[in-house]
């Protein structure tokens, strides 16, 4: 069984992936040690929405090698056990490319528990000896455009190169950049992975790959439920109604800003917590503005109304019960 999909990055912005016909995403997270994809929680959170497979990958920069690897897991930390992991290796004149390589799939591995892929030209993968990778059980994602200048759809049977070095097979394939499907005006890189939705989700929780033998991760990834952000929330109101911390939502999705979110991103919550907590009621008193009633209880007017129906915030009265959270 084999699966269809694309790969895709800021370049692609704009796609929604409800009109976009495809089994799973791939979306490029960081690069280096400076760039994070600005749009990668929203096509995350969309694509998990939509019951996508998802994967995540790195653009090696050829820096250090650990430290990028750190700012790759710094930045995705919400995402694991639920996406794919991968190297985007492309750092053709690297003359120790295979040492650098293997230290940041390594390190990856120590942080997360799960070994990454390792996206390579076929060029790459037989001009340089990857055998230290392949024995060590990080999969390959071979890139080689069989027919160049010739927009495509699917074709999961897109022929594999013959030769695919020190691996002899590849998980993923990336079969052209001239990818062309409904719902999307320009052109996409396509994909195919060699197994079912089942397989992806073991080589996103740690369990795939070959060679050595992966242990399940430690700590077990942490359930979540989906939240989709409305007008006038707050990450810290929405914390506070499921009984949790905004360090904890801030930090399973990826968020540098928590005051940074926007009207339909969906958010990942602790699935401890799926149940909110009951909703807190406040009692207007005379004197009493929305403005201060919601700085009073961490949350903001706009909320205040949305949550009671007020159309003109000036309009409250002595008496009144206000739902808070």
């Amino acid at each position: 069984m084999s699966m269809n999909g694309i790969d895709i990055s800021r370049w692609q912005a704009s796609i929604n992936l409800a009109a976009v016909p495809c089994e799973f995403v791939v979306i490029k997270a960081t690069e280096g040690t400076t760039y994070v994809n600005p749009y990668c929680n929203q096509h995350f959170s969309q694509g998990a929405e939509l019951g996508k497979k998802l994967g995540v990958y790195h653009f090696a920069g050829g820096g250090d090698a650990a430290a990028e690897a750190e700012y790759f897991v710094s930045n995705i930390r919400g995402y694991i056990g639920s996406a794919v992991l991968v190297l985007d290796f492309e750092l053709q004149n690297m003359a120790d490319a295979v040492t650098w390589a293997k230290r940041w799939l390594d390190r990856v591995y120590e942080l997360t528990r799960v070994k990454p892929l390792v996206y390579l030209s076929n060029y790459l993968v037989n001009d340089l000896d990857w055998s230290a990778v392949a024995s060590s059980g990080y999969p390959l994602w071979n890139a080689y455009y069989y027919a160049y200048g010739t927009p495509m759809g699917y074709n999961p049977e897109a022929p594999l190169p013959d030769r695919l070095g020190a691996w002899g097979r590849a998980l993923l394939y990336q079969y052209t950049s001239e990818g062309r499907l409904e719902g999307y005006g320009g052109y996409l890189d396509l994909d195919v992975f060699y197994g079912d939705p089942g397989d992806w989700d073991r080589y996103a929780r740690g369990e795939g790959g070959s060679g050595d033998q992966v242990p399940p991760p430690d700590p077990t990834p942490q359930p979540a439920i989906f939240y989709r952000i409305r007008p006038g929330d707050t990450l810290s109101g929405i914390a506070a109604r499921y009984g949790t911390t905004t360090a904890v939502l801030a930090q399973m999705n990826g968020i540098a800003n928590p005051n940074r979110i926007y009207a339909g991103q969906v958010i990942r919550i602790p699935a401890g917590s799926s149940n909110p907590v009951q909703p807190t009621y406040y009692v207007v008193r005379r004197g009493d503005t929305l403005s201060g009633i919601a700085y009073r209880f961490g949350t903001t007017y706009q909320r205040l109304m949305q949550l009671n129906g007020i159309r003109n915030p000036n309009l409250i009265y002595a008496g009144q019960r206000l739902r808070i959270h």
